[in-house]
């Protein structure tokens, strides 16, 4: 059997200290290839052509990362980018989350937890490092517990509504999930409105933050320390 090929991995990073240390952890895990490193937002988004991950510090000069990751994840829907930042206000966690970000790791991670959001990210899922993960804002008002709204995993929604809900919640662009159901762009939408509409809710951050609450994320990670 071959080996899986390597995960290539760009680091977008304005402070050297920092992009020196990712580096060596990148490289020193024989699962990962370092494909380059940008020192602001708009080298990173010039470098993002076909790496399989990219991590994207926030706060840089020129263009800032989300704006960053946005463009890239505009021009390339399948781009998997994991946001780093040294802070984890709710704003910036939801920011990321509704432009598509793959995942969202406090700089204080370790070089475990950098490695598995790699690997998680770059299998299609999402990752939020514990110390986010464990705060991860709620949907407001608590949707799961309205009345009316399903409190099973499942419930009253239909299989494909739980199908497309569960792909949308593990990352996947609208793209991706036409084409792992075999349907079309216009149809994702039309159940993507169908499922906002049932659940109350109008925001896709909103959707993906119910989805996860209520145990729809497929192939993602969600550490919790105790």
């Amino acid at each position: 059997m071959n080996p899986s090929p390597p995960i290539t991995v760009i680091v977008v990073e304005d402070h050297a200290m920092v992009r020196k240390g990712l580096r060596h952890l990148i490289k020193a895990d024989g699962q990962f290839t370092l494909l380059g490193e940008a020192k602001n937002g708009r080298e990173g988004v010039a470098l993002a052509l076909r790496p399989d991950v990219i991590l994207m510090d926030i706060a840089m000069p020129v263009l800032n990362g989300l704006e960053a990751a946005r463009q890239i994840i505009a021009a390339r829907r399948a781009a998997r980018v994991i946001m780093l930042s040294a802070y984890s206000d709710d704003e910036y966690i939801e920011r990321a989350v509704a432009i598509g970000a793959a995942g969202f790791l406090a700089k204080q991670s370790s070089a475990e937890i950098l490695g598995e959001a790699i690997r998680v990210v770059a299998r299609g899922g999402t990752f939020f490092s514990p110390s986010i993960a464990r705060r991860m804002p709620p949907a407001p008002e608590n949707p799961a517990n309205r009345p009316g709204i399903p409190k099973a995993k499942g419930s009253g929604l239909t299989d494909r509504e739980s199908r497309v809900l569960r792909l949308v919640a593990g990352g996947s662009s609208n793209r991706q999930v036409a084409t792992t159901l075999r349907i079309s762009l216009r149809a994702v939408d039309s159940h993507l409105r169908h499922l906002m509409a049932k659940l109350k809710i109008h925001q896709t951050a909103e959707l993906i933050r119910w989805s996860i609450a209520a145990g729809f994320v497929e192939n993602s990670v969600q550490l919790t320390i105790n």
